[in-house]
C-alpha cells in the first residue's frame, strides 16, 4: 500500500514550487475525470500527484535509474532524456512512495508518451495533465471542454497537438506517441 506521506515528502523536497502546484492541480483534475468516466477516484488522485515525481531530475540520473532498471533506452530517450521522468517516475513511486498498483505505476509510466492500447487511468492522467487548470495555452478552454463530453477525443487531439509541437522543435517523435494516436484513431473509425 502506498505511503501518502512518503508522497509528499518526497515531492515538496524533490520538485520546485511550481512543479509541486502543477501535480496537486493534475491530481485534482484527475479525480474529476475519474468520476465522470467511473474510474476509481483514488487511483487518479494518487497517479496524477505523483506523475510528475522524476520530472526535476537531471538527464544523466534519469538514464542511470532507467539503465540499472532494465528500462529499454531507444534513440529518441537517449536523443531527449526528460521524457524518461515518466518511466522513472514509476520506479520512483514504487520504490521510495510503496505504491505497488500497477494501474497507477502504469499510468505514470505512459503520462507524458501514451501507448497503444492505453486504459482509462492512462488516460485520465495523460489528459489531465494536458488541461489541469494552471496550464495556458492556445486551445486548452476547447480541450477541457472536449474532456468533459468525450475522453477518447481529447486525448486524440492532445496527442496530434504533441506530436505538432515536437515536430515544430524539430525533435525525435516517440513511437507510442504515434501507437497511442493511430490506436485510437483506427478503434473510432470502425
Amino acid at each position: 500500500m502506498w505511503n501518502e506521506k512518503a508522497m509528499l515528502e518526497y515531492l515538496h523536497t524533490n520538485l520546485k514550487e511550481s512543479r509541486f502546484q502543477h501535480s496537486l492541480s493534475v491530481s485534482e483534475t484527475a479525480v474529476a475525470l475519474a468520476l465522470k468516466y467511473g474510474e476509481d477516484t483514488k487511483k487518479a488522485g494518487i497517479a496524477g500527484l505523483v506523475h510528475d515525481c522524476g520530472k526535476c531530475m537531471k538527464d544523466s540520473e534519469l538514464i542511470e535509474v532507467a539503465m540499472n532498471h532494465k528500462i529499454q533506452l531507444d534513440e529518441v530517450y537517449l536523443h531527449d532524456p526528460s521524457i524518461l521522468h515518466g518511466p522513472v517516475g514509476s520506479i520512483i513511486a514504487r520504490e521510495v512512495m510503496g505504491i505497488e498498483d500497477k494501474d497507477i505505476l502504469s499510468a505514470i509510466y505512459y503520462h507524458t508518451t501514451g501507448r497503444k492500447n492505453m486504459s482509462v487511468l492512462e488516460k485520465i492522467i495523460y489528459i489531465a495533465d494536458y488541461i489541469e487548470p494552471l496550464r495556458e495555452f492556445n486551445g486548452v478552454e476547447e480541450l477541457r471542454s472536449l474532456s468533459e463530453q468525450n475522453l477518447d477525443a481529447a486525448v486524440i487531439q492532445s496527442l496530434e497537438d504533441t506530436i505538432k509541437y515536437v515536430l515544430s522543435q524539430n525533435r525525435l517523435l516517440h513511437t507510442d506517441t504515434i501507437d497511442a494516436r493511430n490506436y485510437l484513431l483506427s478503434k473510432h473509425s470502425r
